[in-house]
């Protein structure tokens, strides 16, 4: 699992994916969003301006996230 320490309230999900290294732009997280590969929490998430805060774990094809 990998930790991403974020400094502000929040994180867009699209800008975490990016951030994370799992995508290489904002168009592929932004497909990638919208055709369902993408769960936050646990589900599956569509909208990819999600606000992702402390505690929140994102999975990418079988990759998580944990938001700190």
């Amino acid at each position: 699992m990998k930790q991403i320490k974020i400094d502000s309230d929040f994180i867009k999900l699209d800008q975490l994916l990016k951030l994370a290294d799992m995508v290489g732009s904002g168009g592929h997280a932004k497909s990638m969003i919208q055709e369902g590969e993408v769960k936050v929490n646990g589900k599956v998430e569509y909208q990819r301006g999600k606000k992702i805060r402390s505690n929140d774990t994102v999975e990418v094809e079988g990759f998580k996230i944990k938001v700190l």
